[in-house]
């Protein structure tokens, strides 16, 4: 006789699935806001938004994922990091025109579902949504046999926030002999993996469990390391400080990023070598004879986020920064010129 086919005999495993909710539940619960109107399972999340003092409310949404630095997460299995990544790489770009985050969606895709692992993975979401004061809203969990090899995912993430129409920062202030503060990042964040793995990885062959003497820790601990979730402390100097335009620096590095907020007939320009370069980057550059050009194209290089000021509030931001335990610096200055990003030696 022949057997009976069914979904999970294809792949699916339902009550996995269900157990999976059950696990994450508590998590998303410990993000909550006030505005939250009901417990994770619904077909959508209801959020009814404070809008007191707000004369008109806008909307900020942004969506944005963890690329290949999953593969880390794959090889070491540590699973419980890159859901910070995936909520900081929407934060911190709904954060750039000012907005506070309200809530995240997460989409996690799967090739075989384990609830335990998506507990994992939920636990760092739920933490980057706790940093980022935004409640985890909802999401989605698919189990995708024969799409994702098992144990692999992709991973998601979708953030709205709040602003007040005429506390939009979108860079129309920025003029020339403004000055640009950089602002710390904690690695790699999740940008440049791809090359990263393939200098580190594929043909220095290093392994991820040594620790590395230039690094000081393991090369898996380095290469996981979540990036940074700069909203607390930005929204806190916004109410300070007069800070005219703002850029995260993800995908194309400072060159990339810094000239996006611009206004016409003004670029940026930044002097090499006035920030600390942490050693992750020279270990890459060194083993992978990169020119600088491209490293600075591809990765951070040491700069999470930036901020346009001016110049006579650029010392106190950075002693405002430094007092929570935030490393900034004044990396360059605006001047006249065609739109763009210009790199001044120090010398």
């Amino acid at each position: 006789m022949e057997e009976e086919m069914s979904y999970k005999k294809a792949g699916v495993n339902i009550e996995a699935g269900e157990a999976a909710v059950e696990r994450i539940k508590g998590l998303a619960r410990s993000t909550f806001r006030p505005e939250v109107l009901q417990e994770l399972g619904g077909f959508g999340g209801l959020f009814a938004p404070r809008l007191e003092g707000i004369e008109e409310p806008v909307l900020v949404s942004g969506a944005d994922g963890v690329g290949t630095k999953l593969k880390i997460a794959f090889a070491s299995g540590c699973h419980n990091t890159v859901g910070i990544d995936c909520v900081a790489m929407c934060a911190n770009d709904i954060l750039v025109q000012g907005a506070e985050p309200l809530f995240f969606l997460d989409y996690l895709a799967v090739g075989k579902l384990i609830p335990l692992q998506v507990e994992e993975i939920v636990s760092g979401i739920a933490e980057g949504c706790r940093q980022a004061g935004c409640a985890l809203l909802g999401g989605e969990t698919a189990e995708m046999p024969g799409f994702y090899a098992e144990g692999e995912y992709d991973l998601a993430g979708f953030a709205v926030g709040l602003v007040d129409k005429a506390s939009i920062i979108d860079g129309s202030a920025i003029s020339e002999r403004d000055v640009v503060v950089g602002i710390a990042s904690s690695g790699l964040h999740s940008n440049g993996y791809s090359l990263a793995r393939k200098v580190l990885l594929e043909d220095a062959a290093l392994m991820l469990t040594d620790i590395q003497p230039a690094l000081g820790i393991t090369l898996a601990e380095e290469l996981l390391k979540p990036t940074s979730i700069y909203v607390k402390p930005i929204l806190g100097l916004l109410q300070q400080f007069n800070v005219k335009g703002m850029a995260n620096i993800t995908g194309g590095g400072l060159p990339g990023n810094l000239p996006r907020v611009l206004p016409s007939g003004l670029q940026v320009e930044v002097v090499n070598g006035s920030w600390p370069v942490p050693p992750i980057f020279n270990l890459i550059q060194e083993l992978g004879s990169i020119r600088e050009e491209e490293m600075l194209k591809a990765f951070n290089m040491g700069i999470g986020f930036s901020l346009y000021v001016i110049e006579e509030e650029a010392e106190e931001i950075i002693k405002a920064l430094k007092k929570q335990s935030i490393a900034a610096y004044k990396i360059g200055k605006v001047k006249h010129g065609s739109t763009g990003f210009s790199l001044q030696s120090d010398s």
